[in-house]
Parts: C-alpha cells; sequence; structure tokens
C-alpha cells in the first residue's frame, strides 16, 4: 500500500512538473513557394517555358506581370522596354528606345524573348513573348494559381478592365479560379482599387519595396496581402500584418520578394511568412526540406 502510494505521489509530482514547463514552441509552417516571372532562373522570364519549368519544379503558384500592346494585346513583360530581355534591337533597330506600348503584337511575336546572352544557345533561345490568354490556358493545363501583376499601370490607361475581360473571356472570374487560384498584385494602389471596384470578389495583393508597418491597415482596406522586398520583412513586421484582417476577412498575407538563396528562404520561414517569390523554386522547394 506504501509502495503504491509513493508511485501515485512520483506521478502527479511529474504531471506537475511538466504542466509548469514551457510548451515547446511549434515548428513554423513553410511558406508557399511562387514562381517568379515563371521561374526566371531556370528559363527566360514570363514566357510560357518558365511556367512550364515552375510546374515542373512542382510549384503550384507563379507570378507573372502584364502590359498592353500597341493595338491592345495583352502581353507579359516586366520592363517598361524590350531591349534586355528580346532581340528588338537586332529586329527592329531604329524603333530606340523600344517601348512595348510602341509595338503591335504581331511586331512583337516576332521577337525572341530568350534572346539575352544568358540564353544564348539553350532550347529556351527562340522562347517568345506570350499573350495573357495564352498564359491561362497553359495554367489551366498545368493547374497552377497565379499572381498576375499589373505593370506600369499608369501609363496604360484602361488596362485593368481588359485585363478583366481576358480573365472573364478565359473562364478566370468564375468561383473557383477567383477564391483559389488568383491574386491580382500591383505597385500602384490606385490600379487596385479599380479592380476591387469592377470584382470586389477578387484578391489583391499591395506590392511595395519598404513597407512601414503604419501603412499596413490603410493596404488592409483593400489588400489581401503585401509584397515587401524580403531584405525589409522582420518579425515584428509580419505579426502585424497577421493581427490585421483584409476585404475578405482573412489575416493579411506575407508575401516578399525575390528569395533566390537557401538562407534567405529559412529566415523566411522563420519569420512566419506565407509564401514569397523566387527565380529558382526547384532550389528553394529543397531548402525548405520539400
Amino acid at each position: 500500500m506504501l509502495r503504491r502510494t509513493c508511485v501515485t505521489t512520483s506521478a502527479a509530482l511529474a504531471l506537475s512538473v511538466a504542466a509548469l514547463a514551457p510548451a515547446a514552441r511549434a515548428e513554423p509552417a513553410a511558406p508557399l513557394v511562387i514562381g517568379h516571372r515563371g521561374a526566371a532562373g531556370l528559363a527566360p522570364e514570363n514566357t510560357l517555358e518558365a511556367v512550364e519549368r515552375a510546374h515542373r519544379a512542382g510549384t503550384s503558384w507563379v507570378e507573372a506581370d502584364v502590359q498592353r500592346s500597341k493595338d491592345g494585346v495583352l502581353v507579359l513583360m516586366h520592363d517598361q522596354d524590350l531591349a534586355r530581355t528580346t532581340d528588338a534591337e537586332e529586329v527592329f533597330p531604329r524603333r530606340a528606345p523600344w517601348k512595348v506600348g510602341d509595338f503591335t503584337y504581331a511586331e512583337l511575336n516576332r521577337l525572341r524573348a530568350g534572346a539575352s546572352p544568358r540564353w544564348k544557345g539553350s532550347r529556351y533561345e527562340t522562347a517568345r513573348v506570350p499573350t495573357l490568354g495564352q498564359l491561362l490556358d497553359r495554367l489551366d493545363r498545368t493547374g497552377q494559381g497565379l499572381l498576375l501583376e499589373l505593370k506600369w499601370p499608369g501609363g496604360h490607361p484602361g488596362v485593368v478592365r481588359d485585363t478583366l475581360r481576358v480573365l472573364g473571356r478565359k473562364g478566370w472570374l468564375d468561383a473557383h479560379h477567383v477564391h483559389h487560384r488568383l491574386y491580382v498584385i500591383s505597385f500602384l494602389p490606385a490600379a487596385l482599387r479599380s479592380v476591387r471596384e469592377e470584382r470586389p470578389d477578387i484578391r489583391l495583393g499591395i506590392c511595395d519595396e519598404r513597407v512601414s508597418p503604419g501603412e499596413l491597415a490603410s493596404y488592409a482596406r483593400f489588400a489581401d496581402s503585401v509584397n515587401p522586398e524580403h531584405t525589409a520583412t522582420t518579425g515584428d513586421f509580419v505579426r502585424r500584418a497577421h493581427a490585421l484582417e483584409g476585404p475578405h476577412g482573412t489575416p493579411l498575407k506575407v508575401w516578399p520578394y525575390t528569395v533566390n538563396t537557401a538562407g534567405q528562404a529559412r529566415r523566411l520561414r522563420d519569420l512566419r511568412v506565407d509564401g514569397f517569390t523566387t527565380d529558382v523554386p526547384d532550389a528553394m522547394r529543397r531548402a525548405l526540406g520539400r
């Protein structure tokens, strides 16, 4: 009887000590790895080939930039001019400064989007400048989600409605795409507010290199995610963002850009960001143990 009492007392003491011990901190969830401009480190940026490489790397979301051609076709291109990523200087030597909006789609289709020195001699050298419609068709085949950045919208009046028109024509404004596979993002708040006026159900993301904590509350009024430069992302910033709700009633997501080293990826994971964009999604997935 004495022995049983001692054992019982020892067990109770152990439980009491365990209750007083601090709870082990849960491991942070792996953030979503988003292919930047498709997968700009694996194939020419903003091309269907880059989207395919991101898909082969197991990346379920990609980011891409949209602009408008001279004749109103929405194409994928990051820079305001064509010189860095295409052979426009060679094909159209007298058309400097090679602004995207100065060329028709037929002219843009003559260019090689893989003509930069980086891709010279590779199987991607002849990649073309795709349209937004072609991108959406490809994503419907791969099943990937899209962060669609309205690039330089101030220089393309009406580009928001043009973009929504293409999204609608391709079936990307139905409930499934809008709720599970689409964010529209931009550095220009006015462009995002225009999207919200037309389609309040679409989730939006504001891009800002260095967002101050004080700006988060104003962004949460119209955006569901905030996309800062990764070096400016801190634990305090992430906590403040997650304490706010976006217009669709969920915590404000934090998706920094552009993360290309294992150390950067692990630091952001430990800060509990929701995701990040990267040029090399295959390497970043490996860095996070995927």
